[in-house]
């Protein structure tokens, strides 16, 4: 298990490294279009501020956070209200992003051993929550990325974005309409070291192998499992690479075959 103090600079090391992106930009390119229909770089900014905004509540001030979910008619709708109301000017969004994930992970830090943060549907640890920052962070940046035309190098960081994928197994077919397998799986990745990662038990006959980069580019849904180096042994295995789904909400659309652009507005939900 990560030690909730190396997942908040592994979540501080993300967060700066798509700051270092998109802070030189011009206000015009701010406006470019992104995989995500509708989201500019602007958008993905806004998306990411305030739902730090949203966890920071849920953090430090559990009956405020009740209540912003409790007045939306649906999640899909928070979401797309959060970020119009967060997207403002570039030089404004960005210092409104690096206030809020810098309190968001003091907030974090300060939570007792045990305590438990509530969230959309479901409640988490502290380590939970950082983990989740985390890989939208990873992943959004990714939009922000292929917008660019910028090939990021991948980093160990990953890891905690492959835990989250792994550990969401059910989750993925349970969002989209499909009985919860009870078969075990095991998850062997190439890391970006070149070490190995691995996940569930060795014995299991169902298997997902390849790259962790491809297998976290799969379950935040950046990219169709057609472009990936992913392979799967097993029927479970291979049905999990049809819906695996690190992010809470409704099932997103992914996206096509041969490239980053999507086939709908599905995107890694609050």
């Amino acid at each position: 298990m990560v030690a909730l103090p190396d997942l908040l600079a592994d979540l501080a090391a993300e967060s700066a490294q798509l700051d270092a992106l998109v802070a030189p930009l011009p206000e015009v390119t701010w406006a470019r279009p992104t995989p995500a229909p509708g989201w500019t770089i602007g958008h993905q900014i806004a998306h990411l501020a305030w739902t730090d905004h949203v966890a920071l509540l849920a953090t430090t001030d559990p009956a405020a956070f009740h209540a912003a979910v409790a007045a939306a008619p649906d999640v899909p709708r928070l979401v797309d209200q959060g970020v119009e109301e967060f997207l403002t000017p570039p030089a404004d969004l960005l210092a409104r992003w690096r206030t809020g994930r810098e309190a968001l992970t003091t907030a974090l830090a300060a939570v007792p051993e045990g305590g438990q943060l509530p969230w959309v549907g479901t409640s988490m640890s502290a380590a939970s929550m950082a983990t989740a920052r985390l890989m939208e962070t990873w992943a959004h940046g990714q939009d922000v990325a292929d917008a660019l035309g910028v090939t990021r190098t991948p980093t160990n960081r990953l890891r905690h974005i492959a835990h989250l994928g792994f550990r969401t197994l059910g989750h993925g077919f349970a969002a989209h309409g499909r009985a919860v397998p009870t078969t075990p799986v095991r998850v062997e990745l190439t890391a970006p070291d070149g070490s190995t990662w691995n996940h569930g038990p060795a014995t299991a006959t169902d298997r997902v192998t390849g790259p962790a980069l491809d297998f976290c580019m799969l379950v935040t849904q950046r990219r169709h499992r057609a472009d990936l180096a992913l392979a799967a042994t097993g029927p479970v295995a291979d049905e999990w690479l049809d819906v695996a789904q690190a992010f809470a909400g409704p099932p997103g659309v992914g996206r096509v075959p041969g490239g980053a652009q999507p086939v709908g507005a599905g995107e890694a939900g609050a």
